[in-house]
C-alpha cells in the first residue's frame, strides 16, 4: 500500500468524544481516493460509485497525524477500483480499512466513459511515452 496524504487532525475534526469524526475521516478518504483516481485516469470528471464494508479499527485525537494509503485493486472498462487504509503515522496503527471504493470515467455528459487504462502509471511512465 502506498500512503499518499497526511492530515494532523484538528479540534474541529473531533466528534463529542474527542476523537476524530467518522465522517471527516470518510471525506478525507472520499477527496484522496478522487484525485488519485482523476491523475491515473487523466480525467478531471471522476465520480465515487460505491464504497465497501468500512471497518473502523481505532480512532485518532487532537495532534496526531494520520496518513492515508491507497492501492489498486483492478481496472474496470470505465472504472478503477481502490482499496484503502488510513493509519496513525506516529503509531502506525490502523485507524480505518476500506476494502474497496469504486470510482468511475464520466464524459463531458456525464455518462460514464471508456478509459483504457489497465495499470497503475506513474509520472515517469508518462514522461518516457
Amino acid at each position: 500500500m502506498r500512503f499518499h496524504t497526511r492530515k494532523w487532525v484538528k479540534p474541529e475534526d473531533l466528534n463529542p468524544n474527542g476523537t476524530l469524526f467518522g465522517g471527516r475521516l470518510l471525506a478525507w478518504i472520499d477527496e484522496e481516493v478522487a484525485l488519485y483516481s482523476i491523475i491515473q485516469l487523466e480525467n478531471p470528471r471522476v465520480v465515487t460509485k460505491h464504497m465497501s464494508e468500512i471497518n473502523f479499527k481505532s480512532s485518532a485525537k487532537t495532534g496526531d497525524i494520520v496518513e492515508i494509503g491507497i492501492d489498486v485493486v483492478k481496472f474496470g472498462n470505465t472504472s478503477i477500483t481502490l482499496t484503502c487504509e488510513v493509519r496513525n503515522i506516529m503509531t502506525r496503527e490502523t485507524i480505518i480499512t476500506v476494502d474497496t471504493i469504486t470510482m468511475v470515467n464520466l464524459d463531458q455528459e456525464g455518462k460514464p466513459l471508456v478509459h483504457g487504462k489497465t495499470k497503475i502509471e506513474f509520472i515517469t511512465d508518462r514522461l518516457d511515452k
